[in-house]
């Protein structure tokens, strides 16, 4: 009976000590989810203030141009954000299965290593891949990094236009969002002003020049978007385990409270056979 009560205590220690992992791994999600969110906001901001100039010096008829410019054979290019741990859930799966429901591009630019694995148990071969940072302060640098890669690809010719599929996080439940960033959609630009700025560049420069940052800027956009649903679905995932966790726990307390009886129980019986077995007979 001793040895039963020191495995139920020490269950009931070890479930603890996961209990508080798990609150500490929830906290930290919840801690970056937040700081991301904001920085999101910030970038949005970055973004539109590039929208903004691009609008006001582009001529009115640079958005019909593109529209008849885009039509004909493109090879399409993906970049996919994908879960960097594991503790997630089904994160990377609900993104892969997204990728395979619309079917394979050209070239596949994948971010997350928890994703890139389960990518290759797949079957997939991405063209390029990178872990995605464990911070956020480290989002700008991935972002030049797949820049990079992508205006190689696109130098290369391999590649024409591009479209980048995240997670988001809507009300409260995770939300698949699949947005194009490669040739920018200038329907999506302010509308053009129709006075022209006083610049020191010529047009076509200058808008390469701010067309790369409004590029970037979607891409650190993506990717701080992907970072924070990902340490939200873990928050989730937490969540649900340390509901687990409580139920487990409060089981084997009702266990040991159960077991004590008894031993307590046993004790009294013992005691009180030896106490009739010692009196003398009359």
């Amino acid at each position: 009976m001793t040895e039963r009560l020191a495995d139920i205590s020490a269950r009931i220690e070890g479930i603890r000590q996961l209990g508080a992992v798990v609150n500490a791994m929830k906290g930290i999600a919840g801690a970056r989810a937040h700081v991301a969110r904001g920085q999101v906001q910030a970038v949005d901001r970055y973004a539109a203030t590039i929208a903004g100039a691009m609008a006001s010096v582009l001529h009115p008829t640079a958005t019909s141009k593109q529209n008849s410019s885009d039509t004909g054979m493109n090879k399409r290019g993906m970049l996919v954000f994908t879960a960097e741990q594991g503790f997630a859930g089904a994160f990377s799966e609900r993104v892969l299965d997204a990728l395979a429901a619309e079917g394979a591009p050209e070239l596949l630019f994948l971010i997350g290593t928890r994703g890139a694995t389960i990518a290759q148990e797949r079957g997939l071969e991405p063209h390029w891949t990178a872990p995605l940072p464990s911070h956020t302060p480290g989002i700008p640098k991935l972002a030049h990094r797949i820049t990079t890669a992508i205006y190689q690809a696109v130098a290369e010719g391999r590649i024409t236009c591009l479209d980048t599929l995240f997670t988001g996080w809507i009300k409260g439940r995770p939300a698949l969002v699949r947005q194009r960033l490669f040739p920018i959609d200038l329907e999506n630009l302010p509308p053009a002003t129709a006075t022209h700025p006083l610049t020191h560049l010529p047009e076509e420069p200058l808008i390469a020049a701010l067309g790369q940052d409004y590029f970037n800027a979607q891409v650190c956009k993506s990717a701080l978007h992907a970072f924070a649903a990902e340490n939200e679905a873990r928050m989730e995932a937490m969540t649900a385990a340390g509901s687990q966790i409580a139920s487990e726990l409060l089981t084997f307390q009702a266990k040991m409270r159960r077991v004590r009886q008894e031993a307590i129980t046993a004790e009294i019986i013992e005691l009180g056979t030896g106490t009739a077995s010692a009196e003398p007979a009359r």
